[in-house]
């Protein structure tokens, strides 16, 4: 009888199918490593992103787009338009435990869970009486529809567990710092987009994002060191909510350093970005890092100017490619390098598994 060699994708599907938790896939793979070593038993890549699953997907997304296409409209030319809305919102939860639970498909739940979470607000703003002015009225009201918005999610991540649900959450969580911080007026919307995510500025919306990014980040991270393995769906749902944190941290940050304009403003952007690359290899996540990609672009054109004062961007491109090509290729060996050479620290052992030396 022939040896049968179980991997990470096959206690990832038993964890899908419900046949192992995150926690017994993780004392499974932990066993399994102290048998084989872990080095050896290290996958190639520990950040698994599944989109869609075949072409099968793609096709029943297009169904469902074109079908909520045609039902949504039909409901806002209804008299009370919030009821028919709150019928769609039913219904799709619904329709959701065949497609996610059954089926386990990845991109028709995501299509499901986005039109499902735009009912859910439609139906709120139509029945408070504020669809016309949504979020840019009453701030006591915008308030109002996040949390129900908000509060519907938290129940669709708590029947089905789509990680993609905490990706929409962050977006309401954006609207909610939008509000609070009156971003979503005029004067703040015809403001300038380098001036908005300045913490010097005086707009709020800046210091809104910072702790909005710090706030994802710190919830990515729990989901993260709950499932270091990466074996569930606590991972998967770390993954959208670094790819919400990455931006508002970054471009927070960055932006700020860059309004500055002087020697030190650049220096102090060269180091916050070395210390975002490091905090990416820390965590093995590779979205922060892709959030500062633009302004390492932005520091390699005034370091390459030609005399008239003019950027050769084809070798800012050149180098910013073979350093994300260099990073991305060795990612796993540089990064068990640096978590080799730092101290012991708290939740360092809850990080993803790292190379041992080789």
């Amino acid at each position: 009888m022939g040896e049968t060699t179980f991997t990470h994708d096959d206690l990832r599907a038993a964890v899908a199918a419900g046949a192992l938790d995150e926690d017994q896939a993780a004392r499974v793979l932990t066993f399994a490593q102290e048998r084989a070593g872990t080095r050896a038993a290290l996958a190639a890549d520990d950040e698994p992103f599944e989109l869609f699953r075949g072409f099968s997907e793609i096709f029943i997304s297009v169904g469902l787009g074109l079908l909520f296409g045609g039902m949504l409209p039909l409901a806002l030319l209804m008299d009370r338009p919030g009821l028919i809305l709150i019928v769609f919102a039913v219904i799709i939860f619904l329709a959701a435990r065949y497609f996610t639970l059954k089926r386990r498909m990845s991109l028709p739940s995501i299509v499901l869970v986005t039109v499902y979470s735009s009912c859910v607000f439609g139906a709120a703003a139509d029945l408070t009486g504020q669809f016309d002015t949504s979020l840019t009225g009453s701030t006591f009201w915008g308030f109002i529809l996040c949390g129900i918005t908000a509060a519907a999610l938290l129940l669709w991540y708590r029947v089905y567990r789509l990680p993609f649900t905490m990706f929409l959450l962050g977006l309401t969580g954006i609207a909610f710092v939008a509000i609070a911080t009156k971003s979503l007026v005029p004067v703040t919307l015809g403001a300038q987009f380098t001036d908005l995510f300045d913490l010097r500025s005086g707009y709020n919306l800046a210091l809104g994002t910072l702790i909005f990014g710090i706030v994802a980040f710190i919830a990515g991270m729990w989901f993260d060191m709950s499932d270091p393995h990466r074996l569930g769906r606590r991972a998967a749902s770390a993954f959208w909510l670094h790819l919400l944190a990455a931006p508002a941290l970054v471009n927070t940050v960055a932006m700020t350093f860059y309004n500055m304009q002087s020697a030190l403003g650049y220096t102090l952007l060269t180091l916050s970005l070395l210390v975002i690359a490091f905090l990416a290899l820390i965590i093995d996540r590779r979205s922060f890092l892709t959030a500062g990609i633009g302004y390492m672009a932005v520091l390699l054109s005034l370091v390459i100017q030609t005399a008239d004062g003019s950027t050769m961007w084809m070798w800012i491109l050149l180098i910013l490619g073979l350093f994300v090509t260099y990073l991305g290729t060795f990612w796993t060996r540089i990064r068990g390098k640096i978590l080799r050479a730092l101290p012991d620290f708290p939740g360092k052992t809850k990080l993803p598994p790292y190379m041992d030396a080789t």
